[in-house]
């Protein structure tokens, strides 16, 4: 598994990618369905529910707690999703919410320690940091991108 520089490298990276081709839609864009019954404003507001939570999740971490509080599950990820979608903005408040979110929450995986970073080898798992990037973060990019591309070619 990666070290944290790569991790948050690849985190980058992805929010990049993701973020370039919608930067300059305008605002009737975002109410475009083309995510199932989702338009971009609540798929961006999907992804940014998702970095807010987990960048309490890191907070959580770093004080020494576990990164999910006693009595939440975020196994019923369709409960979760709809409630973030439910708080999407309009046209290109989105984008900004999403912004701020996502700046949030590289910031706080930023402040994660470089062991928290890498591979158990012992549990056969990545560590917490890369866990808490690959969820919300560098998969969500993975899964949403080919999905936004497909729809941005429709849109020419």
């Amino acid at each position: 598994m990666v070290s944290k520089a790569e991790a948050l490298a690849e985190l980058d990276a992805g929010y990049a990618k993701f973020r370039a081709p919608i930067a300059d839609l305008d605002d009737a864009a975002f109410g475009e369905t083309w995510l199932g019954s989702w338009n971009l404003s609540q798929c961006l507001a999907h992804m940014a529910g998702w970095y807010r939570e987990m960048t309490a999740a890191i907070d959580r971490v770093a004080a020494g707690d576990p990164p999910v509080p006693a009595g939440t599950d975020y196994n019923d990820t369709e409960t979760w999703n709809a409630k973030f979608a439910a708080l999407a903005k309009p046209g290109r408040e989105a984008l900004a919410d999403w912004e701020s979110a996502y700046t949030g929450y590289r910031e706080a995986a930023g402040t994660l320690p470089e062991d928290l970073y890498g591979f158990d080898a012992e549990k056969q798992r990545p560590l917490i940091g890369n866990r808490l990037l690959q969820g919300a973060g560098i998969g969500h990019f993975e899964e949403h991108q080919p999905e936004l591309e497909r729809w941005l070619a429709t849109r020419k």
